[in-house]
């Protein structure tokens, strides 16, 4: 088994994990309800990034195993919940590894697909965020992606690294490894050191 398929299924179940985890802190929805919230949520970004590249059929209708992985992160999430809930920043945590996994696996893919490495890069991030952006659109929260610590960014500079490994012909998984590790790094750093972006602002006008 290869190890982009084995990472493609660990972040879906982290991304399950985590939008089931941020349904139940809403309100007190049904086993449907955080299902749905949790399969849009892993599979969300996949999805647009295949529907951008034109790959068909998309990755969760050609193999029932994400679904799989979908309802097994749930039931996880159903299961531990309380021990979960106790761990500080939990959704924090499966969310970065989510990121993590899906930028790498989505810059490989579009590669693969032989488009520009800077596409390849944007398709990466995509993979990433999108999924979590539509998550917090449906459960009404402020989406992640305007979060004032680093985000998205993170997620194009490990798409970058992976590139970068890429172009020097480094082993597929050393590159895979390194390129999440870095995003993880840079997440875990940005939000315990409350580093951020330059603000964009437009100086009104009297």
């Amino acid at each position: 088994m290869q190890i982009q398929y084995i990472f493609e299924l660990a972040g879906t179940a982290f991304f399950a994990i985590s939008g089931a985890l941020a349904a139940n802190q809403k309100s007190q929805p049904d086993w449907f309800g955080v299902t749905f919230i949790g399969f849009i949520t892993a599979i969300g970004g996949g999805s647009i990034r295949d529907m951008l590249l034109g790959s068909y059929p998309l990755v969760w209708i050609g193999d029932v195993r994400f679904l799989y992985a979908i309802f097994a992160g749930v039931l996880l999430a159903s299961l531990f919940y309380n021990q979960l809930q106790k761990l500080r920043k939990t959704l924090f945590i499966f969310d970065t590894f989510g990121i993590a996994l899906f930028t790498i696996i989505g810059t490989e893919k579009a590669l693969l697909l032989g488009v520009n490495p800077l596409i390849a890069a944007i398709m990466g991030m995509f993979s990433a965020i999108m999924g979590g952006v539509i998550r917090d659109v449906l459960t009404n929260e402020t989406p992640v992606l305007f979060h004032k610590e680093i985000y998205a960014t993170a997620c194009l500079a490990g798409a970058f690294c992976y590139l970068l490994l890429h172009y020097f012909d480094c082993d597929r998984t050393v590159s895979f490894l390194l390129s999440g590790l870095a995003i993880l790094l840079i997440r875990i750093i940005a939000v315990k050191f409350n580093v951020s972006l330059p603000k964009f602002r437009k100086e009104g006008t009297d």
